[in-house]
Parts: C-alpha cells; structure tokens; sequence
C-alpha cells in the first residue's frame, strides 16, 4: 500500500460518521430529562457508547464481507472473460462491469486492450482475498462509528442540569448532521447547503422512527 492511498473514501468516512450519530441520538432521544438522575444519564452514557462500539464491530465486518463479495464478483467476471466464445462478448462482460458513464465513452480497442491484460493475469491474481489496506478499513469503519459518539455524550457528562445536556447534544448533533450531509454533497457532486439541510431532517426522522419503536 501507497502512502498516498486512502484507507477509507470521504464518502465512506461520512457515511460510518452518519451512522455512528444516529446510532448515539436514538438513544440520547430516549431519555427523559425530566426526571432523569445522575445515575440514569450515567446509564444512558454507557449504553450508548457500549451500542456504537458493538455496531462498530458488526460494522466493520460487513465492511470486510463487502469487501471480499467485490473481489468474487471481480474474479467471476475475469473467469467469464477469459472464457468468453469471442473477443466481443468478452467486451459486453468488460463493459456491464464498468460504471454506466465509463461503459458509455469506452471503444472497442480500449476494450480489447482489457480483455488482453485480463488475459495475461494469473489465477493468483484474481483469486478473492482480503489485503491489509482493507484490515485498516475495517478497523477505520468500527473507530470512526465509536469517535462519532462522543460529541453527542460529552454535554451529559460535563453539564450537570439534564435539560440543558440535552439540548447541548442535541444542537452538536444537528450541526454534525449538517456538515456531513455538506461535505457528502461535496464528494458527491449534489448540492451541499440543501443536502445538508436534508441530512438533518433524515437524521432526526431516523431518530423519531427507532425512539417511538423502542429502539
């Protein structure tokens, strides 16, 4: 692995961060304030650090399982390449595989230059394996689901009066919504302001719907 490469795409980073904050509202949502003690914003603190760390974990290997079903499908398609009756349903293989945009502008030289280089790959190669760079993806998935708790807990651990961590958190976690739903928009070529407007309403939509299910 290259210094230079990413263990995880901005847009995988958002969406773990994303996750993580939803994860850490539902149960912040939960409590009531209004007659909640010490004992019980102790409780609630706990619970939610210990249901991102436990999603982190789940996170993180699904993350691997992705992963590895990519690579499957990678190798499938060189295997169907390669045994293709002729060059040009060869190419349709190529081309269903690659990304609509780039299947649309690729001519059939460029798609014969593929077919050849998959050609001339051994089985090794292709064979589906997990690599290092996605052990430190995985471990990025389960940290960054973890790290998103804590502005979201901290006010109920440095402000005593109930109410008032409460709406602390729940102010951090609309302006943390907010500037990931901005910078997805960034990556994603959408508009920022009114995605990150929309990420805050999807947010707190998500957190209504699993508070009034119990969850």
């Amino acid at each position: 692995m290259r210094l230079t490469d990413r263990i995880l795409e901005p847009v995988e980073r958002l969406s773990e961060i994303l996750f993580g904050l939803i994860m850490a509202l539902t149960i912040t949502g939960a409590v009531g304030v209004a007659t909640a003690d010490r004992f019980q914003i102790r409780t609630m603190v706990i619970a939610a650090l210990g249901c991102n760390v436990a999603w982190g974990i789940i996170d993180a290997g699904m993350y691997l399982m992705a992963r590895l079903g990519e690579r499957g499908r990678s190798a499938l398609a060189a295997k169907a390449i390669r045994e293709a009756s002729d060059p040009k349903s060869a190419h349709r293989i190529i081309a269903n595989e690659l990304p609509l945009l780039l299947a649309s502008v690729f001519q059939p030289a460029q798609l014969e230059l593929v077919r050849e280089r998959i050609g001339q790959m051994s089985s090794s190669d292709v064979h589906p394996k997990l690599t290092g760079h996605d052990y430190l993806g995985a471990l990025g998935v389960c940290m960054l689901v973890i790290l998103s708790t804590f502005p979201v807990v901290i006010p109920f651990i440095v402000i005593e009066d109930a109410r008032l961590a409460l709406r602390t958190s729940n102010a951090i976690a609309i302006i943390l919504l907010f500037v990931c739903g901005f910078l997805f928009a960034r990556h994603a070529g959408l508009r920022p302001w009114a995605t990150g407007f929309i990420m805050v309403a999807i947010g707190i939509t998500l957190v209504s719907i699993a508070i009034a299910l119990g969850g």
